[in-house]
């Protein structure tokens, strides 16, 4: 059998960091603490919107080296909760 790539996944002080990121980001009131790592960040959840995404997008690029292309038909998943960005920055960043 092949060797399967290792997954990584974000664990709790990781979402914690990403959640820090994304209240500094785009000026949430709500404490990094207190983010629900499987709410949505769009709409019922923090309610970001696409320019809160860019924002956010633009700091994980320059903390973490990963590219986040806004044409990709992923950022749906990917920014669907604090847990699948998390889980994403981890797997793909380069610093």
């Amino acid at each position: 059998m092949p060797n399967q790539p290792q997954t990584a996944h974000a664990d709790e002080s990781f979402l914690l960091e990403i959640a820090e990121l994304i209240v500094t980001a785009v000026n949430l009131e709500t404490p990094p603490a207190d983010v629900d790592p499987d709410a949505p960040l769009f709409g019922e959840g923090l309610g970001l919107d696409s320019i809160d995404i860019l924002e956010i997008s633009l700091v994980l690029s320059k903390q973490y080296g990963i590219q986040l292309r806004s044409d990709s038909s992923d950022n749906v998943s990917i920014f669907s909760s604090l847990r699948n960005l998390a889980n994403h920055v981890a797997q793909h960043r380069t610093k």
